[in-house]
């Protein structure tokens, strides 16, 4: 649907992995626009030693669930809002992504430089949420700045492309491949869908 690549997102699991900066170095250096952190229970200590691990390049690159006061440490891409972090701080000028769950949720945020929306597909990372939306639905949302997020795998690239959405985040697919031999193949994957 769109003129230009699209966004391509991943997203950190709530808890983290062994050597997780391996991996988001390896989605970054891939050509990924954003890598979000996702540890809504990590102390500020253990978001900060994970930030460190990552070459400070790529840094413009992560966006921040929480955790909001390391902005003020690192050069960072920006914050995301949700339901534990819903505004952002005081003062804060840079970029706000937001997740919504609704289309006229998502409608109501232009102004964000995107907006996450999901379920489009069944959750990979949350068995038993289901898709939220019908085709129809999505075919007439008239948000111009929404990311699919929610079961995306690389055979559904080609469904998210019939609807107006700017870009897709991954979590479950990637996250949850068992190895980083896997993980690559499956990063692998996204690529061949280009």
């Amino acid at each position: 649907m769109a003129d230009k690549p699209m966004m391509k997102i991943a997203i950190t699991p709530p808890v983290p992995i062994v050597d997780e900066h391996e991996y988001v170095v390896a989605i970054l250096e891939d050509g990924w626009d954003y890598v979000h952190l996702r540890h809504p229970s990590a102390t500020t200590h253990d978001m900060r030693r994970l930030i460190e691990a990552i070459p400070q390049r790529l840094h413009n690159r992560l966006k921040l669930h929480g955790h909001f006061e390391l902005l003020n440490e690192f050069n960072l891409g920006g914050i995301h809002l949700n339901s534990r972090c819903p505004e952002a701080p005081r003062l804060y000028s840079g970029k706000i992504s937001r997740t919504c769950h609704a289309i006229d949720e998502a409608e109501r945020f232009g102004d964000m430089e995107y907006v996450t929306l999901s379920p489009i597909f069944d959750s990979i990372s949350k068995p038993g949420y289901t898709s939220a939306f019908s085709s129809d639905q999505l075919s007439a949302m008239k948000c111009r700045n929404a990311v699919a997020l929610g079961g995306v795998t690389p055979s559904r690239i080609d469904a998210v492309n019939r609807y107006p959405f700017i870009g897709y985040a991954v979590l479950g697919y990637l996250f949850n491949s068992g190895s980083i031999d896997e993980f690559r193949q499956r990063l692998k994957e996204f690529k061949q869908t280009l």
